[in-house]
């Protein structure tokens, strides 16, 4: 998978890095397909300091990309709030595709039933 990470008014240290990389490489194990995750750290001097920090992550997987953005007054906790959402929509992604396949075998097996009792 390729990362890209960009930063906006954010010095991108070695600590932050780490934390983005190792939050990634578990979202990589949950999903196979993802293709790239790019992320983007911003600080914001304008808003009020309960809010600074914001991280967004656009995941590309196969059919439409994944994205998620949260802003907080921590750097570390807004990119570990992006990362809970972004959990949430693999999870519901692949939940989605397990009930599209038992429904199709549901079916199957249905009408072999119907076509054996004929």
């Amino acid at each position: 998978m390729k990362l890209i990470l960009s930063t906006h008014n954010v010095t991108l240290t070695k600590a932050i890095e780490d934390h983005v990389v190792a939050k990634i490489d578990k979202l990589d194990h949950m999903d196979q397909r993802i293709v790239d995750a790019r992320v983007t750290l911003e600080h914001d001097h304008t808003r009020v300091p309960e809010k600074q920090f914001s991280c967004s992550i656009r995941l590309g997987v196969r059919g439409p990309d994944l994205f998620a953005k949260d802003i907080e007054s921590d750097l570390y906790a807004a990119i570990d709030a992006v990362i809970k959402k972004i959990e949430q929509q693999i999870r519901r992604r692949h939940s989605k595709f397990k009930t599209k396949k038992t429904k199709v075998g549901a079916k199957s097996k249905r009408t072999r039933q119907e076509s054996s009792d004929e």
